[in-house]
């Protein structure tokens, strides 16, 4: 008889011993929580999105508000040059109005008709003179609206800018706080890095990813004991770490799961094997359940598309994925 055909028999006889240990009732509770964790996935995901976009928002505004401060400046520098131009103009009028009165007293005596045109010109003097004042105070008062103008958008770029400093602060925080995570996870893992373990840092998060040589054989949902070690281990250091949101996700290949009584699908083979991590993590008391996420994905997200069998192996894992709470950052954005 061939491996796989020994195997076949293997895996039907083992899939009818397991399917008569889980309940109906206990199958659809499973069903109902994996609809949950994919809605929680997408809900988390926009999330992500909208933070991005507000992010991306607070910049372009403090942009906006830099070249209207910009342009208000200009206009503000190019009014007082023109404020400045018509005072010195003020001054020169006055003057020559002085001088005409001057010249009033010297010729009251004399001929009427210059009298009369000396009159003249005192009064469209006098007239120029009013229109100019009129003038001056207009760009006094423009000048001062665009000086609280002016203020009023200083203030708001200072405070557009203090909190993007803050958000700033945050996010350097939570990649501080991660970094430091994945440097704990990684020495406490050391030991199985050999087994098909691997711990590394994507978009903000740690991932932790153990091969199915490592957890599970070939069509099962029990954890093998060295596989219970690690996720042990991993559990002693997110005890210590409270801030840390966990997810667990189980990924199988694209060859078809033969479905015996225990397990129907892929889908509920990478569902049960995500459950199986989350029980052992939640055996460490310090761990509430309301951090985890067990999350089933199927054939789905592979690392690789490829119909090859050592692939194929890869794509077999599953993946832990810690993240930061991020409640701070929330609050923050909720706030503007």
């Amino acid at each position: 008889m061939s491996f796989k055909i020994k195997s076949f028999v293997l895996f039907f006889a083992v899939g009818l011993a397991l399917y008569s240990c889980v309940p109906t009732k206990q199958f659809e509770d499973l069903q109902l929580k994996n609809i949950k964790c994919e809605e929680d996935l997408e809900l988390t995901k926009e999330e992500n999105k909208h933070l991005e976009v507000d992010n991306t928002e607070l910049k372009a505004k403090v942009d906006i508000m830099s070249d209207r401060l910009k342009n208000l400046s200009e206009d503000s520098l190019e009014r007082e040059t023109k404020f400045k131009s018509i005072d010195i103009k003020y001054d020169k009028l006055n003057r020559q109005y002085e001088d005409l009165l001057k010249a009033q007293d010297q010729l009251l005596t004399g001929n009427i008709t210059e009298t009369k045109k000396l009159l003249q010109e005192l009064q469209n003097t006098q007239a120029n003179i009013i229109e100019k004042e009129d003038q001056l105070r207009q760009l006094e008062d423009k000048l001062n609206i665009d000086q609280r103008n002016l203020n009023k958008y200083k203030k708001e770029l200072e405070e557009k800018n203090a909190r993007l400093v803050e958000l700033e602060t945050i996010l350097y925080k939570k990649d501080s706080v991660v970094n430091a995570l994945k440097d704990k996870v990684s020495r406490a893992l050391m030991g199985f890095t050999d087994m098909g373990l691997a711990v590394e840092m994507k978009n903000g998060k740690v991932y932790v990813s153990l091969d199915e040589q490592l957890l599970f054989k070939s069509g099962s949902t029990v954890v093998d004991p060295k596989g219970v070690s690690a996720i042990k281990k991993l559990a002693d250091v997110l005890a210590v770490n409270q801030d840390i949101n966990i997810m667990v996700e189980g990924h199988t290949d694209d060859v078809p799961y033969i479905a015996s009584e225990a397990i129907k699908d892929n889908w509920d083979l990478s569902v049960k094997r995500a459950t199986a991590i989350v029980r052992i993590l939640m055996e460490n008391k310090n761990i509430e359940g309301s951090r985890i996420v067990a999350s089933g994905r199927s054939k789905y997200q592979p690392i690789i598309n490829s119909k090859a069998p050592d692939v194929r192996k890869k794509n077999r894992r599953t993946e832990i994925i810690l993240t930061p709470k991020l409640d701070e950052l929330f609050q923050i954005l909720e706030s503007n």
